[in-house]
């Protein structure tokens, strides 16, 4: 059995690290951390487990494997390092961390000390990507010219422990806003469905709509528009947003030399993939559901495999590239260049 520390119990712990964990055969939930001490009490009363007066505490407890960090963005890198450090594997929710020298930091001290690092892009996990993945293997729609990628909701106030009240929009704490919660699964995905990586954006990073309980505006970005060249040769764009007001949209349109293929495009949970040949004909693909994120149970396999999970922190390294790039361009007003090279950690 894997001995799962959790450090941070508010809403994605809440809803999907603590439920995947404990539905996993391979799992016991043993430690939890909160700045909110009654929080993780709640948990530990619901799945088991010891509540630590801090991470420190519950880090340097040996009978902890591995954690799930699930903390305000600027916390990542901190709490991550020390983790792998004090030889625990780690699951980071995304976005990994505020600049890249902390991210290439942590793929450095997983690989000091063995441990394995994975970062919570859960996208490219979902059963309908996999099959459109498969599908973009096989050449159904030859070699991938442009696409379009949209993902927008009404934002994370909705989704917060205190309705209205969220750590997101203080730049502060998150220090990056809807391109960085929304987007990055967007440029994980894309790298992920093409086979390719992000090398030029040319993006607009701003803040249109949003405001605090209080009124005032928020501090990070609401709205992101990116144009994205790969390394394949594909151009296309992405779109992230918390200004989507009264439904979500996650569409990814994809246009090749042999046809379309159009996910989460239609609103028809029945047909999630679409595929229009060039002859005039189409295909719709059934998938069902996703029962869970994917996630913990990759993860978990890779802890029981000893092997590199599929989103491990140097993979990650290559989405965050891009991100760090889009909000450079948006300061600069021009294009910027990233994933020329990958920095050699020895």
């Amino acid at each position: 059995m894997i001995r799962i520390g959790i450090i941070g119990c508010g809403k994605i712990a809440q809803v999907r690290h603590l439920p995947e964990y404990a539905a996993n055969p391979h799992v016991e939930l043993a430690g939890y951390y909160d700045l909110n001490t009654q929080r993780a009490q709640e948990m530990a009363a619901q799945y088991g487990g010891k509540v630590y007066d801090s991470y420190f505490d519950l880090l340097n407890d040996p009978s902890i494997d591995a954690v799930s960090i699930c903390v305000e963005n600027r916390s990542h890198a901190e709490i991550t390092t020390y983790a792998l450090y004090a030889g625990k594997h780690v699951l980071c929710e995304k976005p990994m961390a505020v600049t890249l020298a902390e991210c290439e930091s942590m793929v450095a001290a997983a690989e000091r000390n063995g441990k394995h690092l994975m970062i919570g892009h859960n996208m490219r996990f979902d059963p309908v990507h996999r099959k459109a993945k498969e599908l973009l293997d096989a050449g159904i729609i030859g070699d991938i010219i442009t696409f379009r990628a949209t993902m927008g909701n009404a934002g994370p106030e909705n989704w917060s422990m205190e309705a209205g009240s969220t750590w997101f929009f203080d730049k502060k704490k998150a220090a990056m806003g809807a391109l960085s919660d929304l987007g990055i699964h967007k440029v994980d995905l894309l790298q992920y469905l093409t086979g390719q990586k992000v090398i030029e954006t040319t993006a607009k990073v701003m803040t249109l709509n949003k405001h605090t309980a209080t009124g005032a505006p928020i501090t990070v970005d609401d709205n992101a528009l990116c144009i994205l060249r790969m390394s394949g040769g594909a151009v296309g764009t992405l779109a992230a947003s918390w200004t989507v007001y009264g439904h979500e949209c996650q569409s990814t349109c994809l246009y090749g030399t042999k046809g379309i293929m159009l996910i989460y495009n239609n609103n028809n949970p029945a047909a999630p993939i679409e595929v229009r040949n060039l002859d005039g004909t189409s295909t719709t693909y059934n998938i069902p559901p996703e029962t869970n994120s994917g996630v913990i149970d990759e993860f978990v396999d890779a802890l029981e495999h000893d092997r590199e999970p599929e989103v491990s922190g140097k993979e990650a390294l290559s989405t965050m590239r891009a991100i760090f790039g889009s909000i450079k361009s948006s300061e600069i007003g021009r294009t910027v260049s990233v994933n020329s090279s990958f920095v050699n950690h020895l």
